[in-house]
């Protein structure tokens, strides 16, 4: 019998997270909506969490806990719920942390996993998406040609989350014409890696995202993530597209709740408006679908931490997840009503977030 109940621990981290995210996250949501900036104190608060640090063997300075995928979904649903820029930016470290420690040699694992088990806020990140109208992780266009004992890079990346302040990006590319994806570890400062200019985006505005360079970057090759034979990348992209099945998850929670709150203090023609049929069928509806996702979304987790081929849950998870936080975040507004659509009120700040899940690649993982 397959069970989805979390264990007490998991429920443990999963509560203190909500706690975090309900009196310190959402309270900054509109704030750094607005000013485009997430407080470095609320970063180092959410850091001290151990989020991150947690992961880190113990002999590289963390305390050394399992990765889990389920354990990951149960937390990132909880801060995305509060906001999704803030959560992108809390876990953008583990963009790398988990994909080293999941998949790093062991001469990876110690250059890099002391460095993201300090004290202080430490940021990494990947590069998975690119700027282009076919962009497809089956073929990517940047690409890693081997020469001298080297890798070199080329091409462009964009929406890579933190990437003028990242110790290290993880970088998905094409090798050679051979049609294989590899993942490389690119050290900040590396010639040839140039992180171009921040973007401008419908949503996520609190998120720090760029577009980057690599201009024959050469980068040796022992950084190629799992060393000279590569890792198992379908692995750590189904870790992601499970992350972000979770915040949509999360960002579709958050709407209805708003929604539905709203729907039950607001009168119109002497009764509630969620009395009125065509709200409390909306509403239903909104309810079922986020936790239909949700399920889904637990199902590829649950596959991933037993180690067996989750691409088409994963895959399913992530479509289904995008489509329904866009239409539960859209009817949102229309509950609303015209106080849908100002500023005033979150939902619209969680469609234009929702709008995004349908691209998103590679901003967070599980």
């Amino acid at each position: 019998m397959v069970s989805f109940e979390p264990s007490d621990e998991q429920k443990l981290i999963r509560d203190t997270v909500a706690a975090f995210a309900r009196e310190q996250v959402r309270p900054q949501a509109r704030p750094s909506d607005e000013s485009g900036e997430i407080p470095s104190a609320l970063v180092q608060q959410g850091w001290e969490l151990g989020l991150t640090q947690a992961l880190v063997p113990e002999e590289f300075g963390g305390t050394g806990e399992a990765h889990s995928a389920i354990t990951s979904v149960l937390l990132i649903e909880e801060l995305a719920w509060a906001d999704l820029s803030i959560a992108c930016h809390l876990l953008a470290p583990r963009l790398v942390v988990i994909p080293v420690v999941e998949a790093g040699t062991e001469a990876q694992r110690r250059a890099i996993l002391p460095r993201y088990a300090t004290t202080n806020f430490t940021a990494g990140t990947a590069a998975v998406v690119e700027p282009r109208w076919d962009f497809d992780l089956a073929s990517l266009a940047v690409k890693a040609l081997p020469r001298n004992g080297n890798f070199v890079l080329q091409g462009r990346k964009c929406f890579v989350p933190l990437a003028a302040e990242a110790e290290h990006i993880l970088v998905f590319a094409q090798l050679g014409d051979s049609g294989e994806v590899g993942a490389f570890l690119v050290e900040r400062g590396t010639p040839g890696l140039r992180v171009v200019e921040r973007e401008k985006n419908m949503g996520l505005k609190g998120l720090a995202t760029y577009e980057v360079e690599f201009d024959q970057c050469t980068v040796p090759a022992d950084q190629r993530l799992g060393g000279p034979e590569g890792c198992d990348v379908k692995r750590l992209l189904n870790l992601q597209r499970v992350a972000l099945a979770a915040a949509a998850v999360g960002v579709a929670r958050a709407s209805f709740e708003y929604a539905r709150d709203y729907a039950k203090e607001r009168k119109a023609f002497g009764v509630y408006i969620a009395q009125k049929q065509a709200i409390a069928f909306m509403l239903a509806e909104m309810a079922i679908e986020i936790d239909a996702a949700r399920l889904l979304t637990w199902e590829a987790a649950w596959k991933l931490d037993r180690g067996e081929d989750a691409t088409r849950e994963a895959v399913l998870a992530k479509q289904y997840a995008a489509n329904m936080a866009l239409m539960v975040a859209d009817r949102g507004v229309q509950i609303l009503g015209g106080h849908g659509y100002i500023r005033d009120h979150l939902v619209e700040l969680f469609l234009r977030n929702a709008r995004g899940f349908a691209t998103f690649e590679g901003l967070l993982t599980a």
